[in-house]
């Protein structure tokens, strides 16, 4: 029997160099049900590895659950079915958490959930309760910090930028207060408050965004890059996989009759003018001893009729 602590480092270091290929994950997934008398153990290492690696990971672990699944509804071991249906949520939640640090991975949780219910692992209430969570979290990527400043990389150009707008705007409000005092007297202190209100909410709210900004984590280059080649290889696959043909012969004919529009009349003139034309390619393509031989009989055929009908005639007279 094999070493439970030997087994689950195995299983974390598999799961933290996965990648885009599917060869990784349906490795790690024959692993994880080889060892399925320790599947507890195994569950709870995906749990950890979701909560401590880095976003890029996550959406690998994503795509590696939706192969354990199947894998293992095939295999009838049910116990990872159960568990991840138990754990579902933690898992969302562990991959596109509530703060927009997993803003990219949106869209591949909800892939990967949608599939699952396709293939009847999930329930469609469990379906419809991520959805929800998930449209809340469906933010744009350069919004929650996936995107670099507008001058550079160095974050203090874009604070700097923040300041001096500020700055701009603050003085240009002061200079509009100054003009309203010296053209109507009697609205000043009404004017000033409502320049000072206005100051205010504006304060807050660049206070507010700039809280949220410095909350939220910023991915370096290398994940960025990262990120981008391994979305470049999944797309990849999946257009391998949309102009795969299916091993039965009936499911293949069953595709190609979906896909085929009613025929009409100019279906078949285009097949009457095709069939012509595959007539005259026959004939220019046919063999000079299959044409003599035609020939031969063709002109046996009349030279018999020919001497037939003289015979008659001679044998009347």
């Amino acid at each position: 029997m094999a070493d439970p602590f030997e087994v689950r480092m195995r299983f974390s270091s598999q799961l933290q160099h996965l990648n885009a290929s599917t060869t990784s994950s349906q490795k790690a997934a024959q692993y994880a049900l080889r060892y399925k008398d320790m599947d507890e153990d195994l569950h709870s290492c995906i749990l950890e590895q979701l909560e401590k690696t880095s976003m890029n990971t996550r959406a690998n672990i994503m795509y590696f659950i939706e192969h354990l699944l199947e894998m293992a509804s095939k295999e009838r071991h049910n116990e990872y079915v159960r568990m991840m249906q138990r754990d579902i949520i933690r898992v969302v939640d562990a991959v596109c958490p509530e703060d927009g640090s997993g803003a990219a991975n949106v869209k591949v949780v909800r892939k990967v959930i949608l599939s699952l219910k396709n293939k009847y692992i999930l329930l469609d209430q469990t379906v419809v309760e991520i959805e929800g969570c998930l449209k809340e979290r469906d933010t744009s990527a350069s919004d929650m910090g996936l995107s670099s400043p507008a001058n550079g990389d160095d974050p203090n150009n874009h604070n700097n930028n923040n300041n001096h707008n500020h700055a701009t705007s603050s003085s240009s409000l002061t200079a509009a207060t100054a003009d309203l005092h010296v053209t109507s007297r009697p609205r000043n202190q009404h004017n000033g408050a409502s320049t000072a209100a206005n100051n205010s909410s504006s304060s807050s709210t660049t206070a507010a965004a700039a809280a949220t900004a410095a909350a939220t984590p910023r991915l370096d280059k290398r994940q960025i890059e990262q990120r981008i080649e391994e979305d470049r290889e999944r797309h990849k696959r999946m257009r391998e996989n949309m102009w795969q043909v299916p091993p039965d012969l009936d499911a293949e004919a069953r595709l190609l009759l979906d896909n085929t529009s009613e025929a009409g009349d100019d279906d078949h003139r285009l097949g009457e003018e095709e069939r012509g034309e595959f007539r005259e390619e026959y004939a220019d393509a046919e063999c000079r001893h299959l044409r003599r031989e035609r020939e031969r009989e063709r002109v046996g055929v009349n030279g018999g009729g020919r001497a037939g009908r003289q015979g008659r005639v001679h044998a009347a007279a």
